[in-house]
């Protein structure tokens, strides 16, 4: 047991999750079905997993999914706390799921990627049972805008992000499709002086010390999670959080 427990450490060490959604928000029952669509390495479908959920992970970029299966793998010890998992290669805009098939859907950091973002709402939408949750998180307006204010390589990328969302542009185009919000938040303030700073001095320069002295710290923080950065983080992000969270709930009469 002991070398299992050093093996996990040494791992986690390895490939630390940023975290984004606020999973006390949301009840997972075992068993539940979630979809984690823009799944990437598989930092939220590894939470959902190991709270007994029948996980599916959905990303068009196999490099993530190979690393997104790496990750559940380590998790997937056979115990019977962890639930089931499937990766699979997939377009948000064109989900090959039936109506109202998934108890909870994940889509976090995808949207502003898509140039047909209403396309993309109306399948997560879709896919998830009346009544059941879908967190949505994206770049906060105020951080994104500087970032691309300071690089136009931030941006214009293949497969950069496409828009900056207003929170109420965001809410009305989501809501317009069958779900209502109850409740959101912003996320990762601590990063956000970091991307400014890797836009400012340059976004693909690995010789700036102040960048990987940043990026050294952000992963001691995500590895460590001292109190301090922990209450830092809390009380700025009303001001700087760089994420947009929002939890909504698909409704029969809307």
């Amino acid at each position: 047991m002991e070398t299992t427990l050093l093996g996990k450490q040494q791992k986690l060490a390895e490939r630390p999750f940023v975290i984004t959604l606020d999973f006390s928000k949301i009840q997972i029952r075992p068993r539940d079905r979630v979809l984690d669509i823009g799944c990437g390495t598989g930092r939220h479908a590894c939470v959902a997993f190991t709270k007994g959920a029948a996980v599916v992970g959905v990303d068009r970029c196999i490099r993530d999914l190979e690393k997104a299966r790496d990750n559940l793998m380590f998790w997937d010890v056979g115990t019977k706390e962890n639930g089931r998992w499937e990766l699979l290669a997939g377009d948000i805009r064109d989900l090959p799921f039936p109506d109202d098939f998934f108890d909870l859907v994940i889509c976090s950091e995808v949207l502003e990627h898509i140039p047909e973002d209403r396309q993309a709402a109306d399948e997560i939408i879709r896919v998830l049972k009346n009544g059941k949750n879908l967190v949505v998180s994206v770049p906060r307006f105020f951080p994104e805008k500087i970032c691309w204010l300071l690089s136009k390589s931030y941006h214009q990328v293949e497969g950069g992000h496409v828009r900056i969302y207003k929170k109420t542009d965001l809410l009305r185009m989501l809501e317009s499709g069958g779900v209502r919000k109850w409740a959101s938040h912003f996320a990762h303030s601590l990063h956000t002086p970091y991307w400014w700073l890797k836009c400012l001095i340059g976004q693909y320069r690995e010789d700036s010390p102040a960048v990987n002295l940043y990026h050294r710290f952000l992963v001691w923080d995500i590895m460590q999670q001292p109190w301090l950065t922990k209450f830092l983080d809390r009380i700025l992000n009303p001001v700087l959080g760089k994420s947009l969270v929002l939890y909504l709930r698909k409704e029969n009469n809307v």
